[in-house]
């Protein structure tokens, strides 16, 4: 695989579709960036997107994704589930292919600094192009969401890596970062109470001697009428899907309750999917597509498809792109 670079930003802004559609716009129509995915949440107030290609083009596509961000979602107006700090709230960069994760830490860096002069915003750098050891973590950055933000930026020690130290009047602020695949993946109870998913959160995550590289959150949604772990798997070598699954299953029977359905948000490394089968004895010799959906229907991951694989995806879209257009008699 070439010298390529994934990026996953998140946009605060869930429930318009004319605003999501823009963002995504943005993306497809800058050259060589590819679109892998587009997910919104309106429980959330949130979109993700997923598209890579060259560090240049993907650098490209998400500083114009970032101008339509700015121009459309107000941080003001906006209310939503999920903890978030800005309109692009977080803009992870991720090596795929023969690119180095040195690389997307300094592309990181220089993509944090050029918006932070075009955008007049503060913009916080974190994971592993954090510049201070208090910034790795991404939720100790958002811990003061838009709201909070917007008192505490101009204290000591709270100032940006880049930009102003006073959020955006629309636009708040942004983390840039670069990391290792991150696997968004959601488990939906059978229940409403939010603080049996607060409870479950707070006993698989990593931070309170839960599961290793893993994030967790408990949040309701509205829309679904239902109670959420969220969570974010670091590293799926260390803790698996089928690991984070059985957990929260069994601390909610635990409670008397049943988990409804789990989501991935975005795209899966294919091996990840893969030792799901693996782990529930689906057979080896089987199609990998079939491999994929027997283990997303053991995860009960809703609206899935194989292709949200990322090698899948990679490959399908490479080879949409490279077909003919047609005879041109």
């Amino acid at each position: 695989m070439a010298r390529l670079v994934e990026c996953v930003p998140n946009f605060s802004e869930g429930r318009r579709p004319e605003v999501v559609d823009a963002l995504a716009s943005a993306v497809s129509e800058t050259p060589d960036a590819v679109l892998l995915d587009r997910t919104s949440d309106p429980d959330h107030n949130r979109s993700v997107l997923t598209f890579a290609g060259p560090p240049a083009a993907v650098a490209a596509a998400m500083e114009s994704a970032f101008a339509v961000a700015v121009g459309q979602i107000d941080m003001q107006q906006h209310e939503g589930q999920h903890p978030r700090v800005g309109a692009v709230d977080v803009v992870p960069f991720v090596p795929i292919g023969e690119t180095s994760m040195e690389e997307c830490i300094r592309l990181a860096r220089e993509f944090g600094a050029r918006v932070a002069e075009r955008f007049d915003l503060p913009v916080y750098l974190y994971a592993r192009a954090a510049l201070r050891s208090d910034r790795t973590v991404l939720a100790d950055i958002r811990r003061p969401q838009y709201e909070g933000l917007t008192r505490e930026i101009s204290k000591s020690g709270n100032e940006p890596d880049y930009g102003p130290p006073r959020v955006h009047p629309r636009a708040g602020a942004v983390a840039v970062g670069a990391r290792p695949f991150l696997i968004a993946y959601n488990i939906n109870l059978e229940s409403e109470d939010l603080d049996l998913a607060k409870r479950i959160a707070h006993r698989v995550r990593e931070r309170s001697g839960g599961l290793p590289r893993v994030q967790a959150l408990g949040l309701y949604l509205e829309d679904l009428r239902c109670a959420q772990v969220s969570t974010n798997l670091l590293d799926h070598t260390v803790t698996p899907l089928s690991r984070v699954w059985e957990a929260v299953r069994e601390l909610a029977r635990a409670d008397g309750v049943e988990v409804r359905e789990s989501e991935l948000v975005g795209l899966a490394p294919l091996q990840a999917l893969l030792d799901v089968a693996d782990r529930y004895g689906v057979a080896v010799d089987a199609p990998v597509e079939a491999r994929l959906t027997a283990a997303a229907e053991l995860l009960r991951i809703r609206d899935f498809e194989p292709t949200m694989a990322l090698e899948l995806r990679l490959a399908a879209m490479s080879s949409v792109q490279q077909a003919p257009s047609g005879d041109p008699s």
